[in-house]
């Protein structure tokens, strides 16, 4: 049963040209009618997925630092009445760092969020103005101090691997990073999605991604500057203080049920599928049709449920426990994975196993999509 609920919030000030996340620009938003819609779409999946206790609860978008902090507190206490929250439940919610929304930070903190997840981006200004964000270095870093006097615990995100970036720059700008002083750190490589204003620019030669070795290079020094500074990576683009990840993506990547609710959110209940409507318009006609925002609800077979498991488990760490997950859907662990490619991959020294848990070591991850390829086989993939 779910523990972990996602509310998306779809609206920006501005599209970043690097997002293909489900975000969007409007002039007004009723926020009553939002109010109403995201706790109808509440009630609808705690009818079906209640039963325990909420241990987190994500606000993501789009830009939940928008939503007023009445708006916030209000769907805080329905999931509260709906689900219950266990005992220091970790309620998140992103935040861009401009200063009106800075400003409500003690509003939201006061409705109940303790974590927040900050979007500095960079702390140089030339990077900030390429990658399209509102806010300069110094007003980022002001939002970060105010986040810090504020929120009980903040997470600070990344994007690096910009185009060229040089080892001495990054190791420069992750060394003021570090030094911020926050528990978890998000530290994403630069990549051109489809459907982007980047992907156009690059498409028409306006600048040239950075390429994969000096990425890859990159890459371990970010592993090595972190570890040393003691916020391991415990997931490919995620640092963390021990005790402090998050405990929201944990949910994901160890493959728990959670409820989404809110306008593209995913969710999985019970071995099925569920995705809402992207549009908000399209997404409030449903709500105001149906009840719930559902577009799609889908039937997982525990083979495809097996392969999601592998594919969310060896992000982390951690790894996965086969015994444990062949159990869970009740598949012979050595089904789990290819055992040909996986002894050649610990040969090599990219995957680790201790007994029946199987991990990708820090050589591997920067390899970690190809070798999802190899190591879970096609039969599951394709169930």
């Amino acid at each position: 049963m779910a523990r972990a609920l996602y509310i998306h919030w779809p609206f920006c000030l501005k599209k970043c040209p690097y997002c293909d996340f489900n975000s969007h620009v409007r002039d007004t938003v009723d926020v009553g009618a939002w109010q109403d819609a995201l706790i109808a779409d509440m009630r609808h999946e705690a009818a079906l997925a209640g039963g325990e206790r909420l241990d987190s609860i994500f606000f993501g978008g789009g830009t939940p630092s928008l939503m007023p902090p009445a708006l916030v507190g209000a769907l805080l206490a329905e999931a509260e009445r709906l689900w219950g929250f266990a005992q220091g439940i970790e309620i998140t919610l992103e935040a861009n760092p401009s200063s009106v929304e800075a400003a409500a930070f003690a509003g939201l903190a006061a409705a109940g969020v303790n974590r927040v997840s900050l979007g500095l981006q960079s702390l140089d200004d030339a990077a900030l103005c390429f990658l399209g964000r509102l806010h300069d270095a110094e007003e980022g870093l002001r939002a970060l101090e105010t986040a810090q006097g504020v929120f009980a615990r903040v997470n600070a995100d990344f994007i690096y691997a910009r185009p060229g970036q040089s080892e001495a720059d990054w190791r420069s700008e992750l060394g003021r990073a570090l030094a911020l002083g926050t528990d978890h750190l998000s530290l994403y490589q630069l990549t051109i999605e489809p459907g982007t204003r980047f992907a156009t620019d690059v498409r028409r030669g306006a600048f040239d991604p950075l390429a994969d070795d000096p990425a890859a290079d990159l890459f371990a020094l970010t592993r090595e500057m972190t570890a040393a500074a003691g916020l391991p990576a415990y997931e490919v683009s995620n640092h963390a203080r021990p005790g402090q990840e998050s405990r929201h993506n944990l949910a994901y990547w160890r493959y728990r049920d959670y409820a989404g609710v809110g306008p593209g959110a995913h969710g999985r209940r019970g071995g099925a599928a569920t995705i809402r409507h992207k549009k908000p318009e399209n997404w409030l006609a449903a709500v105001a049709e149906h009840g719930h925002g559902i577009a799609e609800e889908r039937a997982l077979g525990v083979r495809e449920q097996a392969s999601e498991a592998l594919l969310m488990g060896l992000r982390l760490a951690e790894g996965v426990d086969l015994a444990a997950l062949g159990a869970r859907f009740g598949i012979a662990s050595d089904d789990l994975v290819d055992r040909d490619r996986l002894a050649l991959h610990r040969s090599l020294g990219l995957v680790a196993q201790e007994g029946q848990r199987v991990h990708v070591t820090p050589a591997g991850m920067p390899l970690l999509d190809a070798l999802l390829g190899e190591l879970v086989p096609a039969a599951l993939v394709e169930a």
